[in-house]
């Protein structure tokens, strides 16, 4: 009897054991997946101007509600979506206390449409428009996971809780290096809501949209959530050195770091005999800078040698500055040739207009390939021109032989002239 409880005991021990051991891996693929979904937070301002009616004859707040409620219907499944509020709860007029007025409507995750229409019918025109600190409260509702993380905000004033600049906001959170984007909608914009939410957008890589009609609201916030769906390559946050011998070594890949004006950034990459290595760089001004402005990428030997650079000047017309360069490595005989590293050093001439904070430095992202190199001499890019010397000679040639025959009519029809 004691052998067979025994028996019984042991053999309900192993199926337990079998079906955990079946179990774990669908509850890991479950968690992978979960980190992996993209996340969308919808930041609505609640504010008392959201009672104006002059979006189709109906309210911005009812317009928003309408725009809502068709976005939760087209949410795709993979996306985790909250909803946060500003302006909400607060009614009164103390700013202090309107200035923290921001609340989680609807928190990030898989989405219960029932539910969260049910939390957005609630709304109602409240109080201030606390822009900055609901930015700093969705960038934590945003934390963990790996996949793409998005704001979408949707404003119809300025931020009434300045000396905490919601554009200084949007920079810290990109210094953060989370991967974070911002995107923007002003209902009916005038020039100085147009100005700031323009500039919150621009400091992580985001758009902004102006908005007059529901059926335009409702477009774009579908797009942008659509879009969060899509794969992207998320930057990874690194921080470059002063100088090259404490650079981070970098591999293939995407990168995102900070630079202050008038610094340099030293990163190094290490290139096999036979590789070649392409980089570019994007310095983007995300503040008021001097009109004129530069950015040099150069790839330097360890003993401070240059082999090759990368320059790009701007007068203005753009607020993103981009050059690249490509250094192939001869290949070698020796199969056990060691690596080369290789130096690349970010410089940009940037300059501060006056009154602007020069911290934290301007974004840039920097694009490192190592790849096979060229099988063929011919393949090599000579004095930068590579096959482009055939179209040269040809065009001197041709240049010569025109100048030649120029030169001969011209003589001819003065000959001809005298001679008349």
């Amino acid at each position: 009897m004691i052998r067979r409880q025994r028996l019984a005991a042991g053999l309900g021990a192993l199926l337990a054991a079998l079906a955990a051991g079946l179990a774990f891996p669908a509850g890991a693929v479950a968690d992978e997946t979960t980190a992996m979904a993209p996340k969308v937070d919808l930041v609505i301002d609640v504010s008392g101007s959201m009672r104006a009616k002059d979006i189709d004859g109906q309210s911005r707040m009812a317009a928003a509600k309408q725009a809502f409620n068709e976005v939760l219907d087209a949410t795709p499944e993979e996306v985790q979506l909250g909803i946060r509020t500003l302006g909400a709860n607060y009614p009164g007029d103390d700013r202090k206390t309107g200035c923290k007025d921001t609340a989680q409507l609807y928190p990030v995750g898989p989405l219960n449409r029932t539910e969260a229409k049910t939390a957005v019918a609630t709304l109602t025109p409240t109080g201030w428009t606390p822009i900055g600190p609901a930015l700093l409260k969705a960038a934590d509702d945003l934390q963990g996971g790996e996949g793409s993380k998005r704001i979408v905000l949707i404003s119809d004033g300025e931020d009434t809780c300045a000396p905490l600049d919601p554009c200084e906001v949007a920079r810290e959170i990109a210094a953060k290096g989370i991967g974070l984007t911002i995107d923007t909608l002003g209902l009916v914009p005038n020039a100085k809501m147009r100005m700031q939410l323009s500039c919150i957008a621009e400091a992580t890589g985001g758009t902004y949209t102006s908005v007059e009609h529901t059926d335009e609201l409702t477009d774009r916030v579908n797009q942008l959530v659509d879009r969060a769906a899509d794969p992207v390559v998320v930057p990874v946050a690194t921080e470059g050195a002063a100088e090259c011998a404490k650079a981070p070594t970098l591999k293939s890949g995407l990168y995102t770091d900070r630079e202050e004006f008038g610094q340099e950034r030293w990163y190094r990459v290490d290139v096999k005999p036979g590789q070649e290595l392409r980089a570019a760089v994007s310095v983007a001004a995300d503040r008021a800078v001097s009109p004129d402005y530069g950015v040099l990428l150069r790839a330097v030997t360890g003993h401070g040698r240059e082999i090759v650079r990368g320059e790009a000047a701007g007068t203005g017309r753009t607020d993103v500055i981009s050059t690249g360069l490509r250094y192939p490595k001869a290949d070698s005989d020796d199969e056990n040739a060691p690596a080369e590293t290789v130096c690349l050093q970010v410089t940009h001439s940037f300059a501060a207009a006056a009154g602007v904070k020069a911290t934290p430095g301007l974004p840039l992202e920097l694009t490192v390939d190592v790849v096979d190199g060229p099988s063929e001499a011919s393949d090599v890019a000579s004095f930068g021109l590579g096959r482009g010397w055939w179209l040269l000679g040809a065009l001197i040639v041709a240049g010569f032989l025109a100048g030649l025959v120029w030169g001969w009519l011209s003589r001819w029809r003065v000959a001809v002239w005298r001679t008349n």
